[in-house]
């Protein structure tokens, strides 16, 4: 019994200990995903190499946000610069792999620009929220 006893607080200690490793190690990243249909003609070059039509196309970057502070107007500002060209190159990558994708290459960059900043701000409300604002 007392070995059982000794043994719990040395356990949760070093699941407290590696958990704070852990914590300590997190990468702040939001993902950006760019989507573009594409059309479903044998000359759009849309299928897999077992010929499968490929409806659509998603392309995602994760982009890091670690060093910003993002409780400030100029760390918020960079990250949102950061997704959005993450948001440009990801839509400008299936382009130029799928000439024919809709939308194109700048309404895809708004829509993934926009689903990226959503991330942020959810991001940025869990940060002011564990800070206790």
């Amino acid at each position: 019994m007392k070995l059982i006893l000794r043994t719990i607080p040395i356990g949760v200690f070093a699941s407290a200990v590696l958990s704070g490793i852990a914590i300590a190690q997190t990468v702040q990243q939001v993902e950006v995903r760019a989507t573009r249909a594409l059309p479903l003609t044998v000359e759009s070059g849309g299928r897999t190499t077992s010929g499968i039509p490929i409806k659509d196309v998603t392309l995602s970057y994760g982009v890091v946000l670690d060093g910003l502070n993002l409780a400030t107007s100029s760390g918020a500002t960079e990250a949102a610069r950061r997704i959005s060209e993450a948001a440009k190159a990801a839509c400008e990558e299936i382009g130029r792999q799928y000439p024919n994708a809709t939308p194109s290459d700048k309404e895809c960059a708004k829509a993934a620009t926009d689903e990226g900043m959503t991330r942020l701000h959810e991001l940025i409300a869990g940060i002011e929220m564990a800070a206790g604002k």
